[in-house]
């Protein structure tokens, strides 16, 4: 028995786990950001890994630490609830954005420089590719654990060494200089940039992928639970600084490009990439970083599709793992059709909905100890959170609330800042803990 993973082991782990995270969303949100963000971009960026680095390593803590995956943190609400936020989870983070995007994302990147102007406006491309990309994907998520893992350990250090190339370059012949943010992240980058972290779903998807990395310590010999979590632990710090520093460098390149690439929308990541990399290095450059994101969003498309195949089946016994799989790609290939601004466009209320959410259940996991068992607490406290989520949510939409919106803005902290939901969720919590003082008694232990 085991008490302890070498640091080839764990090295091995975290590279894993920073393959399934690194997707589509990584690639193409931080460099729009900075070039957003401007002069603000390092606080506007820091805000970003709040969110987009920092919620994650905590997912994949909660997990290491409780044992259990996301259905498992959600139930200490209540069954019923478990059950419907985890399938809204796997939903996002599967067929309905986060799998089709990493399609549109490869498509973007990698063939989209190299059409021509018809082409490029025509729906025949982008269909034929999405075809074959989940194709692929779904022949490969039939038996996935081995592909991930070998592409995972091949593919991180070569996308690692592109994106290397590019800030590197960058940073010696830069573009342009750093130019005037633009108003969304003048008055407040940190939060924007925090908001803006939302649109990677990591957070979501490290309960779900906390567990793949539990059994992947398992496999190698530990059976101690605390070892477990630490190795965990510490497989995860290995993908929070890759994911960091990749988030970091591909900021300060979308923040010195605005010269090179013109100001693109904001929800067109990949064009500003594909631009970037074409200004700095000619066609090849698109060709090298179009080969490496269209793997990095493969793997991450395999990984997806098979964490919904297996949570599907299990929670559906009558349909089997492979019917799952075809049918979430099938819908995949369908959604990612759509086109890349209009999955973001569709993906933002349902992420500003639920990210709050998965935040409360996930730090309030690290409180169950003292929780032990007083369940009105989550309850409570979900909520509170649930309310303003919702709001956050129907806002983003831009779907009218009458005079709400200015009450709540007049009277809630933090909700100009779009995280009004933050108070309310501590007060339910409090509000949870009196009433259980008072109804029931704490858990005892076994």
């Amino acid at each position: 028995m085991k008490n302890k993973l070498s640091q080839t082991d764990t090295l091995a782990i975290g590279l894993m786990l920073f393959a399934l995270f690194f997707g589509a969303g990584n690639m193409i949100f931080p460099p729009v950001l900075g070039q957003y963000a401007g002069e603000n971009v390092w606080l506007a960026i820091g805000g970003f890994l709040l969110t987009g680095v920092g919620l994650p390593l905590l997912g994949v803590i909660a997990v290491a630490l409780t044992g259990t995956g996301a259905k498992g943190l959600a139930d200490k609400a209540h069954p019923t609830f478990g059950t419907i936020f985890t399938v809204i989870l796997y939903l996002s983070i599967g067929p309905f954005f986060a799998i089709p995007r990493t399609g549109t994302v490869s498509y973007e990147i990698g063939l989209a420089p190299f059409l021509s102007e018809a082409q490029s406006e025509s729906w025949i491309p982008l269909f034929l590719f999405s075809i074959a990309f989940f194709g692929i994907t779904y022949a490969l998520a039939l038996n996935p654990s081995k592909l991930v893992d070998r592409i995972g350990k091949i593919l991180t250090p070569i996308l690692l060494a592109v994106i290397a190339l590019i800030v590197i370059k960058a940073i010696a012949t830069p573009m342009g200089g750093i130019g005037s943010p633009h108003p969304t992240y003048e008055g407040s980058p940190l939060f924007t940039g925090f908001l803006e972290g939302y649109k990677t779903m990591d957070a979501l998807a490290s309960i779900v992928f906390g567990i793949v990395v539990v059994t992947a310590v398992k496999e190698r010999g530990m059976t101690e639970r605390k070892s477990i979590a630490a190795a965990c632990i510490k497989a995860g710090l290995v993908a929070a600084a890759g994911l960091a520093l990749v988030y970091i460098s591909l900021a300060y390149v979308g923040a010195s490009s605005p010269e090179a690439t013109g100001m693109v929308g904001a929800n067109e990541g990949g064009k500003l990439l594909s631009l970037s990399a074409n200004f700095l290095f000619g066609s090849a450059g698109n060709i090298v970083l179009g080969a490496a994101i269209l793997f990095a969003c493969l793997t991450t498309s395999i990984g997806l599709v098979s964490s919904c195949g297996e949570y599907f089946s299990s929670l559906f016994p009558r349909f089997s793992y492979r019917t799952v799989v075809l049918v979430v790609s099938l819908f995949s290939t369908f959604v990612a059709n759509l086109g890349l601004a209009q999955i973001i466009s569709l993906s933002v209320p349902v992420l500003v909905a639920i990210y709050p959410l998965a935040i409360v259940i996930i730090l309030l996991s690290f409180l169950d100890r003292w929780i032990n068992g007083r369940r009105i607490i989550y309850i409570a406290s979900l909520i509170f959170t649930g309310i303003f989520a919702v709001i956050d949510g129907l806002v983003a939409a831009k779907i009218p609330l009458g005079g709400l919106n200015e009450i709540l803005e007049a009277t809630v902290p933090l909700y100009k800042l779009g995280i009004g939901w933050a108070i309310p969720a501590v007060l339910g919590a409090i509000i949870g803990l009196l009433i259980s003082l008072f109804t029931s008694p704490p858990k005892q232990p076994a």
